[in-house]
């Protein structure tokens, strides 16, 4: 396939996020597209918005 979308240069190598520093892993987001860049943030919020309102029910529930 890399012969195909990139014809007479170098196999094009995988970019992973999995062992780089916060620094590293901004960096990488901020070459993607605006349209993948937005959806990485809509992940990151609706974790964390899932995080909070899961923490918030726990503690509600030990307090009943």
């Amino acid at each position: 396939m890399d012969g195909f979308l990139n014809p007479g240069k170098e196999p094009l190598k995988e970019v992973t996020a999995v062992d780089k520093t916060t620094a590293e892993q901004r960096h990488i987001i901020q070459q993607l597209d605006e349209e993948d860049r937005q959806t990485i943030f809509r992940l990151i919020e609706k974790i964390l918005t899932n995080k909070k309102l899961n923490d918030f029910f726990q503690e509600n529930l030990e307090a009943l």
